[in-house]
């Protein structure tokens, strides 16, 4: 049986490898011209810690002997479910007896006026890093519109290479999603001391410039000058090829839990796949996924259960962690503050169980509180700022 992926991320690798073990014939198809790389690890090439080889995950000996047929720079332009074959670009058809569609998300662009002159960057594949990479050798200064994690990634990466880079963000605080006002007070104090400058609650209404981008225009009417605008302001399913095809679609591709879409013969994975009415923007649940789809494909009985919400990440080589229900109301509050030491930890208790959880800092214990989480925490409310090794022998979560 020949099975074809679409799509040459973490993902898509990931499912190619199993299939392929198992037996099958495995074709991946991607739309950049180069070999896989690691899109999780472009942070880091940004910011010079490492060049672009050791981005690859994939060389061409690797995919022999892993039986894997690759087919860089190919755009899939539609898909033929009744005949099961995909129209390309050029024009050519292939054949597929399983799909598995492994499209990732697209950066998603602002709809401000002179967003698409040049200078404005999405910061997405490795050709945005690399064309990043060719402005700031002139050094200059960057704006980086978007303060969550992307944003935050783009803006360090950038001021390491030599560019004086400004945050513009429109909420009052960073990474909103993950970290609560104290916590993200931390992070901004960090960045402002590694030489970023910030604009909070700071709504971009322009890009200024005629034939190329000059800077920022807010809506309270300053303007902000720069070489170089990165807009980092989230991401969007990519699934506009299985609409066309008519499968169903919410924001996402809608899939049950063997990772089937509404075509059997088509399955979706990864950041372009909806599950529960829940589309995942982590590498952890998209290798599950992967999994999944590889298994019920080789004829296993498995489902996919969607792993707890937790964030783990590393921002301006601080810590950063956040679990559950951050944003919720109507609960107790356990906070361990001391911004001296770039300490925060905060725990949200409902009926004495643990329902959130915010780390900044040191976050060696976050596997542990993750498990706690839903769990009877009262015995433990003394310590439990304090991590696993101050907690008693018998523990809530036992």
């Amino acid at each position: 049986m020949t099975v074809v992926i679409v799509g040459a991320g973490p993902a898509g690798l990931r499912c190619a490898e199993h299939l392929a073990s198992a037996g099958h014939a495995v074709c991946v198809i991607g739309a950049e011209p180069g070999l896989p790389y690691n899109r999780v690890a472009l942070s880091q090439y940004l910011a010079g810690d490492f060049d672009e080889a050791a981005l690859i995950t994939h060389d061409a000996d690797r995919l022999r002997a892993l039986g894997i047929v690759f087919r860089p720079n190919t755009r899939v332009v539609a898909i033929d479910t009744e005949a099961r074959n995909l129209a390309t670009e050029s024009g050519e058809a292939i054949a597929y007896n399983t799909l598995i569609l492994a499209t990732g998300s697209r950066a998603f662009r602002l709809p401000l006026p002179g967003a698409d002159l040049p200078g404005v960057l999405m910061y997405r594949t490795l050709d945005d890093v690399n064309t990043m990479l060719a402005i700031a050798k002139s050094g200059g200064r960057a704006i980086v519109i978007g303060g969550g994690l992307l944003g935050l990634e783009a803006a360090v990466g950038l001021s390491r290479r030599g560019m004086h880079t400004t945050i513009v963000h429109g909420v009052d605080r960073l990474m909103e999603r993950q970290l609560d006002h104290s916590a993200a007070a931390l992070l901004a104090r960090r960045l402002e001391s590694q030489g970023l400058s910030m604009e909070l609650s700071a709504a971009t209404v322009g890009i200024t410039g005629t034939t190329h981008a000059t800077g920022v225009f807010l809506k309270d009417g300053r303007t902000l000058e720069a070489d170089l605008v990165v807009m980092a302001v989230g991401i969007r399913p990519e699934a506009e090829l299985a609409r066309a095809a008519g499968l169903s679609i919410g924001r996402g591709i809608i899939v049950d839990d063997q990772m089937r879409s509404s075509d059997p013969n088509i399955y979706a994975i990864g950041e372009c796949a909806e599950h529960q009415g829940q589309c995942c923007g982590l590498v952890a649940p998209a290798f599950a996924q992967a999994e999944i789809a590889a298994r019920t494909i080789a004829g296993e009985s498995t489902a996919y259960h969607p792993l707890t919400d937790a964030t783990a990440l590393k921002v301006a080589g601080a810590g950063v962690w956040s679990a559950g229900d951050i944003a919720a109301t109507d609960v107790e509050a356990l906070v361990y503050d001391d911004p001296d030491a770039g300490e925060y930890r905060k725990f949200l208790l409902r009926d004495h169980r643990l329902i959130g959880a915010v780390l900044y800092g040191e976050t060696q214990d976050a596997p542990w509180y993750k498990s706690l989480l839903g769990t009877n925490v009262q015995s433990l409310r003394g310590m439990l700022a304090f991590g696993r090794a101050y907690a008693p022998m018998l523990e809530a979560a036992e």
